[in-house]
């Protein structure tokens, strides 16, 4: 398949050729027909990325505050190579796309292959959605039509907060491509309208469409022409679909609205507020979330759970029904939208077109390409590259932002065998494959693991997979290195051990590692060194100052990542089994308690481990700190000395004769050295981690979650 990408670091527009995405429970695979470039957004993303790095930072003042934040914490190095990469990473454009079903996942009802639909999938010809952010078009709709379905969703979304009533008096601020269809829709809705915009021509398709207009750029004021539109009562509503830096739009909103007006806002601006504007008429002030209730919620997007019709009427997926019935009825006109139509291998030239005349509205892309030259499922990235099978040759499984930012360039830095990496959705593996050398780039993980010439397969997915991915590659006689965790439960793990056995009851088998890269940190490698020579029991205090994630991270779900303490601070209990040397014999555990307002406290939590030397140690992991605290500490306690390290940059000796401190100028987890001991471990045939160890520390992280999810 094709798709289009922007590249956020150095501006360009481009064609990139990927895997057609896999199809998985709950998701259908569309070949698309027709896409609709959203002239405001992909602009303001096209031009963000053209921007310099000065000019960045200007536009996202909050981020550089985060960036600040991180360089107190993980040093300069650490924070320039995270913003390099972010910046990196090319974005997907396009959220507009028309086409034809051509398979459905499981789960999925009402949908069948050939079905015309609407969905909010990206410029590509080949599109996977969730069975919710997608609607049947109806036959009396052209496909041109029904690409301008998202848009209108995200005016009409703004419009049903607006909660307009017929013969009321609204404002629309910004007649660009959005704010044309709201004021369509309000007319629709029997609303008098005036449209404000600076293009005399969009302002001319408003007057079509039965809006009055004012034009500021001629010297006409809005807040007149608003009072004077009213008939002296002041505006009902506005709704603001204007994208601009400055705060006017807002402002001029509060000041022609009449006592407990209404003013939403669509479209992007400046939000310096002028508290007397709106205190004396009580004036509602509210900021419209896309295209309906469920956007950005996974249970929703993702997993598929609708809301009940009598609790949420409009969902994002019934706005787009309803645009798509008003336009088989005819009571909504795009046709006068439309301006410039291209064959999608010609996206480049539209986004320059898109970029140099701002008075472009609706820019159409055309898809013709051949089904089975859209349905590949594998990519060669480099044909001419050989690979020696009696070393490892890697096969990766998944390229998210932590397997791109760190895993895949340890691997590399340790001189891995790059073959093929597998995505679901194709395009990310190619970005990142690319990038790093592979050979392939696939959406087949199961003709991966059957290529006799990959010997070894790293999982890099989202946790609920862990297990079954691991089991699947030891059948196939693999190598495994998994990134934490291991397992989410009891059961997992045991099909693990059980799939481990098996591969090796015949002697030596398939290496498994989990990437517990704290380990293999040099400092701590140091304080390792340091307490070999001691032959007392040891007391450890370690916190992790992990910082809040909100409730529906995907992380904190028990059943998708395990939640944050199987999910992160089992590196801390493996961290602290690899110092105190010995096996753990106890586990005991205390999160906070249930507080009103607090949706989760297990990352808020104190774990204690007993060993069977003596030794005991509790990790404090918890969300609830300051960020400029430090995020990771380790404290040793033994013997009368004492080891502190903090952030894995500085490392403190109290009482240790000839030793005093280890600092390092970048930070240093040990993610190199521990890729490099895994395949030094394939290639000698002998484990980095003792599987024992593997199982024992997953089996410990399972046990004290449960233990926390109990109280």
């Amino acid at each position: 398949m094709k798709q289009i990408l922007q590249d956020m670091g150095k501006g360009d527009t481009y064609i990139a050729e990927a895997p057609a995405p896999a199809l998985s429970a709950g998701t259908v695979l569309i070949h698309s027909t027709v896409s609709l470039i959203s002239a405001g957004t992909e602009r303001m993303l096209v031009d963000f990325g053209r921007a310099s790095y000065l000019e960045k930072a200007r536009q996202q003042p909050e981020k550089v505050r985060m960036v600040l934040d991180k360089i107190r914490t993980d040093g300069l190095m650490t924070t320039i190579e995270a913003v390099r990469s972010k910046l990196a990473q090319p974005l997907a454009l396009g959220y507009c796309n028309v086409g034809v079903v051509t398979q459905v996942g499981t789960g999925v009802d009402g949908l069948k292959a050939g079905d015309r639909v609407v969905s909010n999938g990206p410029h590509a010809d080949v599109v996977k959605v969730g069975r919710n952010l997608c609607a049947r078009i109806p036959d009396g709709v052209d496909d041109e039509s029904a690409a301008f379905v998202v848009v209108a969703s995200i005016g009409l979304q703004g419009m049903r907060l607006a909660q307009p009533t017929l013969g009321e008096a609204f404002v629309v601020t910004g007649a660009g491509l959005i704010g044309l269809l709201t004021v369509q829709l309000l007319r629709a809705h029997g609303c008098r309208v005036l449209a404000i915009d600076f293009d005399e021509g969009k302002l001319a398709l408003a007057r079509q469409f039965g809006a009055e207009t004012c034009n500021p750029g001629r010297g006409e004021d809005p807040v007149a022409a608003g009072l004077s539109f009213s008939r002296g009562l002041g505006v009902d509503g506005v709704i603001i679909t204007a994208s601009t830096q400055s705060s006017d739009p807002v402002t001029q909103a509060a000041r022609m609205s009449r006592q407990r007006g209404r003013i939403v806002l669509v479209g992007v601006t400046g939000l310096e507020l002028n508290r007397a504007d709106f205190y004396a008429k009580e004036l509602s002030f509210q900021v419209s979330c896309s295209y309906g209730p469920g956007r950005y919620d996974p249970a929703y997007e993702e997993r598929g759970m609708d809301y009940p019709p009598g609790f949420v009427r409009w969902t994002e997926q019934r706005n787009f029904e309803a645009i798509l019935d008003m336009l088989n009825s005819r009571q909504l006109d795009v046709g006068p939208l439309i301006t410039h139509r291209y064959a999608f291998d010609d996206a480049p030239a539209a986004y320059r077109q898109l970029t140099e005349d701002k008075s472009g509205l609706g820019t159409l892309l055309k898809y013709s390409a051949a089904a089975v030259v859209r349905d590949v499922r594998s990519v060669s990235l480099r044909p001419e590259q050989q690979f020696d099978i009696a070393r490892p040759v890697l096969g990766f499984i998944g390229a998210g932002n932590y397997a791109s930012r760190m895993l895949i360039p340890a691997f590399k830095a340790a001189g891995a065998q790059f073959h093929t990496i597998v995505t679901s959705g194709g395009i990310s593996g190619v970005i990142h494959g690319s990038k790093a050398g592979f050979a392939e780039a696939s959406t087949d993980m199961v003709g991966m693991l059957a290529d006799p010439g990959i010997n070894t397969a790293v999982i890099v997915t989202r946790h609920d997979t862990h297990a079954r991915f691991v089991v699947q590659a030891l059948r196939a006689g693999k190598h495994v290195f998994v990134e934490k965790p291991l397992a989410l439960h009891a059961q997992e793990l045991a099909d693990v051990q059980a799939a481990y056995t098996q591969a090796h009851v015949t002697g030596r088998g398939p290496q498994l590692m989990v990437g517990f890269n704290r380990r293999f940190a040099p400092q701590v490698q140091k304080m390792k060194a340091l307490l070999a020579s001691v032959k007392e029991p040891k007391s450890f205090i370690m916190t992790m100052n992990a910082g809040a994630i909100p409730a529906g991270h995907w992380t904190q779900d028990a059943g998708v990542g395990g939640g944050r303490v199987i999910g992160e601070a089992c590196h801390f209990i493996d961290l602290m089994r690899f110092l105190a040397d010995s096996p753990v014999v106890s586990v005991q555990a205390r999160r906070m308690g249930d507080t009103p307002g607090m949706a989760v406290t297990e990352d808020k939590a104190s774990i204690t481990l007993g060993f069977a030397d003596g030794s005991f140690g509790t990790i404090m992991y918890l969300a609830n700190g300051a960020a400029a605290f430090p995020k990771e500490r380790v404290e040793v306690f033994t013997a009368g000395r004492t080891l502190q390290l903090d952030n894995f940059r500085k490392l403190r000796a109290y009482g240790w004769p000839g030793f005093s401190k280890l600092n390092l100028w970048r930070q240093d987890k040990g993610q190199n050295a521990c890729a490099a001991a895994f395949l030094q471990s394939v290639q000698q045939g002998t484990s980095a981690i003792a599987s024992e160890e593997i199982f024992e520390v997953t089996r410990v992280t399972i046990e004290a979650a449960e233990l926390l999810r109990r109280q």
